[in-house]
This record gives C-alpha cells, sequence and structure tokens, in this order.
C-alpha cells in the first residue's frame, strides 16, 4: 500500500451474497483499482487525520453550543444529535453516542435544491474555524473512493462497468461524525453504542479508531468483531443495494458496542444512489424462484423514511 494512502477493508463485499456467511471479515487491497490514478481511490492520511481533530473540536463544545445545532430542528436531519438521542434498535434504551450529520455541500458553500425528501441545506458550528473545511475535505475525499467502487460492483453482478454511472451524478452521500463515551459501571444490555441495524444506503465507507467495538452479525446468528487495523477502512454493504439486488447483496446487520473503557470515534459515509432513483430489483436478480421482494421506492423517500423511524424511536 502506498504510504500515506487507505486501502479499502470491506466488512461486506460483493462476493457477499445471501447464502455465504463468515467467521472473520476479509481485507481486500484496493491499491490498483485503477492504475492510472490512484488519487481518485485513495484518501490521504492528513485528511483523515484532520476530520479526526476536527470531529474532537466539535465534541468537546458545550453542550448548549452542539445542542443549537439539533438534529431533530432539521427537516432532513443535519446536525447534532446528543447522547441517547436516537435508537436505531427499538428493542434497546437509546444509542450511547453523540453524532453530528452532514448531506452533500460543495466548498464554496452552496448545496443541491432538488435531492427530493432530503433536500435541505448542513448546519455548521460558528466557534470552531476549520471545521468545515477539515469536515468537507474528508466528505469529498469519501465520496470519490466510493464512487470508485461502482463498476466493481457491477461487474461482480455481471452487468456493464457502467451500469450505475446515470445513478450516481449527485451523489446522495450522508457522513457522521460519531463519539462514543466509554460504557462503564453496570453494564446495560439495552443500551449499547449504537443498536443492530442495517444501513440504509448502497454501502458505508467507514474510518474506525484503534478502540474495538464494531461488531458485524453473520447468517448463523454470530457476532463477528470487526478488528480495526491502522490504514485501513471497513466498507460495509447496505439496504439500497439489498432492495437492488433483491437480497443477492445482502444488508449486513451491525452494531457498536465500546467496553473498552476509553473514547471511541469514527467517522460513517453513507453512499446511496441519486434520491430520485427508483429502487426497483434489476433483471438479472429476479426470476421465477426468486421473484423481487421490496416495493419500489425512490432512494430519497426511503432514506427519509428510515431516518424518521430511527428519531421517533428515541423521543
Amino acid at each position: 500500500m502506498e504510504s500515506g494512502h487507505i486501502a479499502a477493508r470491506p466488512v461486506v463485499f460483493a462476493n457477499h451474497r445471501t447464502e455465504s456467511t463468515f467467521e472473520q471479515i476479509p481485507i481486500i487491497d484496493l491499491q490498483n483499482m485503477f492504475s492510472t490514478d490512484p488519487s481518485n481511490h485513495s484518501i490521504p492520511t492528513e485528511c483523515i487525520e484532520k476530520a479526526v481533530a476536527a470531529a474532537k473540536r466539535f465534541f468537546s463544545l458545550p453542550i448548549a453550543d452542539k445542542s443549537a445545532l439539533d438534529i431533530h430542528k432539521s427537516p432532513n436531519f443535519k446536525g447534532y444529535t446528543a447522547l441517547l438521542g436516537e435508537n436505531t434498535n427499538p428493542e434497546n434504551r437509546g444509542d450511547l453516542h453523540e453524532g453530528f450529520d452532514i448531506g452533500w455541500e460543495e466548498m464554496s458553500g452552496s448545496s443541491r435544491s432538488d435531492d427530493g425528501a432530503m433536500t435541505g441545506d448542513n448546519v455548521w458550528p460558528e466557534k470552531l474555524p476549520g471545521f468545515r473545511e477539515a469536515v468537507l475535505d474528508y466528505y469529498h475525499a469519501a465520496v470519490r473512493f466510493s464512487r470508485a467502487l461502482f463498476p466493481l460492483f457491477a461487474l461482480a453482478l455481471d452487468l456493464p462497468e457502467d451500469f450505475f454511472d446515470d445513478k450516481i451524478t449527485k451523489p446522495a452521500a450522508i457522513m457522521r461524525l460519531l463519539y462514543y463515551p466509554p460504557q462503564s459501571g453496570e453494564v446495560d444490555d439495552r443500551i449499547e453504542g449504537i443498536g443492530a441495524h442495517t444501513d440504509y444506503e448502497c454501502f458505508t465507507i467507514l474510518w474506525q479508531d484503534e478502540i474495538p467495538a464494531l461488531q458485524v452479525l453473520n447468517n448463523d446468528g454470530k457476532w463477528i468483531n470487526a478488528v480495526p487495523i491502522p490504514g485501513t477502512l471497513v466498507v460495509n454493504l447496505g439496504d439500497q443495494f439489498a432492495r437492488w439486488t433483491n437480497d443477492v447483496f445482502k444488508s449486513t446487520v451491525h452494531r457498536a458496542v465500546n467496553r473498552g473503557g476509553v473514547e471511541r470515534y469514527s467517522i460513517p459515509l453513507f453512499f446511496g444512489t441519486d434520491y430520485d432513483v427508483k429502487l426497483e430489483a434489476l433483471p438479472s436478480c429476479v426470476s421465477e424462484d426468486m421473484p423481487a421482494k421490496y416495493e419500489v421506492v425512490t432512494a430519497g423517500d426511503y432514506v427519509k423514511s428510515r431516518l424518521e423511524a430511527t428519531y421517533a424511536h428515541s423521543k
């Protein structure tokens, strides 16, 4: 791996199909995904470090400053989530993390006005010089990396390499800065860093620090640790691919439980298809023996409905 760049470490990649299971997380080196321009599919280490430093600065702000950006006030779920402010698993009592969510925004400051159900601007803290720039720099690097993965998914589905190109012209990527305080004292199994869930988009690109917490559920119902490895990212398949491929690519159940006794930080970027694209099962993934499982819905409506359910459970 070239010094100063990150290769991807998939949690569940293109060969994870409905009937397969796993006992450990595979590591796949994507350094040579495109030999012509490595910068299109790598994220510089300095870019990551600045984003992580920005996250630590934000979460160290007084609660009043963070709460001014409360995500519950946003029509498109952008901004700050307090401890126990969401509940991804309705059977739990809440998620023990703080978060800060953003969507697409140019470095110049312009956002998009045609994102359907998810249209709306980001919100930013006023007292953190350089925060927005550091966060957006990582955001756009992760978006570039994500777009470079789609030809691989297309080929794995026996589709033309450019099949997804016209469906990701307006990257529908949501990124979160996440802070997990240490869970100490008496253990309440109904309070986790983030409860068991699947992600809503096509896939997630996750940077995580060195503190173990992430676990992935295999098809045998066993939780597999996604042990942090320096210089890697985690790639996790989500619901949009599951719906598109009729579960040929299966959305993976995962959770985070921080029992390490120290603080933990992570930055997931959830990359989805353009919000106006219909999530309809691909003809190659439907047959007489395997009829379509999901109703057709636009990507934007689906993502918003999942977010509404998540935050409703926290009230």
